[in-house]
């Protein structure tokens, strides 16, 4: 008698450490996830839902470290991630009064035309929303086809929005700026500095130095123009620009 056939209709579900079933269900409901099941023994064991896909959670290493931020990873295929970005968003404001852009838990950034996003939870772990047409081939260091601040740029934004590395990015960026800065056109320049003082108010740092910088350039009417048309999701870039 023959094996029954494999039948190419699998689900699969990432189970993700749970370090506090408390703090894991107060994050993840005021996004607007529903439990769909939950328990405290023998073991902790949750499901969460949000429109079609579902997470799951079990028991913690005894030495997990959510700061650290190594817990468990989950992707979640889309056709478009901007939607998410923006529910997601809007729920926090809700429940928090504010947008979580920094700590436990947290959303990153989300740049318009940016093909990924990151919910981090208080247990440390990443659930990263990936468009589904998103390249499959990212130049870490910038793209070769770039030179100078230019290229530093396009390596921060990779930092930023495919390593979720802000810090990386600030080290980057400011290596960058002191190296090509003098030399690079005032666009790029701006754009640098408005990344840096981004940067550096997400990561606790001072951003004056940036600011200052930022003011003191002359823009042109395009210069500006280029800035806002990219960097028009930062919350303070009118406030920041000269």
């Amino acid at each position: 008698m023959s094996e029954p056939a494999v039948r190419p209709n699998e689900t699969t579900m990432p189970l993700m450490p749970c370090a506090s079933m408390e703090e894991t269900l107060a994050f993840y409901e005021a996004l607007g996830f529903e439990v769909t099941y939950k328990q405290k023994k023998p073991y902790v064991y949750m499901a969460l839902r949000w429109s079609g896909f579902e997470l799951r959670f079990g028991p913690a290493p005894k030495d997990l470290d959510p700061a650290r931020e190594e817990s468990g990873v989950c992707l979640v295929m889309v056709d478009a991630v901007a939607p998410y970005h923006a529910a997601f968003v809007a729920a926090m404001r809700r429940a928090y009064g504010k947008v979580l852009h920094s700590g436990l838990p947290r959303i990153t950034r989300h740049r318009p035309g940016a093909s990924r996003f990151t919910l981090v939870d208080p247990s440390g772990n990443s659930v990263v929303f990936v468009q589904r047409d998103e390249p499959d081939e990212l130049e870490y260091g910038g793209s070769k086809k770039l030179t100078g601040l230019a290229r530093a740029l396009d390596n921060a934004r990779i930092l930023r929005e495919f390593k979720d590395d802000d810090l990386q990015a600030f080290r980057a960026l400011k290596s960058a700026v002191r190296r090509h800065g003098a030399t690079a056109p005032a666009a790029e320049r701006a754009l640098a500095l408005c990344h840096l003082i981004d940067l550096a108010t997400v990561l606790g740092e001072p951003a004056d130095p940036w600011l200052a910088d930022l003011r003191g350039l002359e823009l042109t009417a395009d210069d500006r123009r280029r800035v806002e048309s990219e960097l028009g999701h930062l919350a303070g870039l009118r406030e920041w620009l000269p």
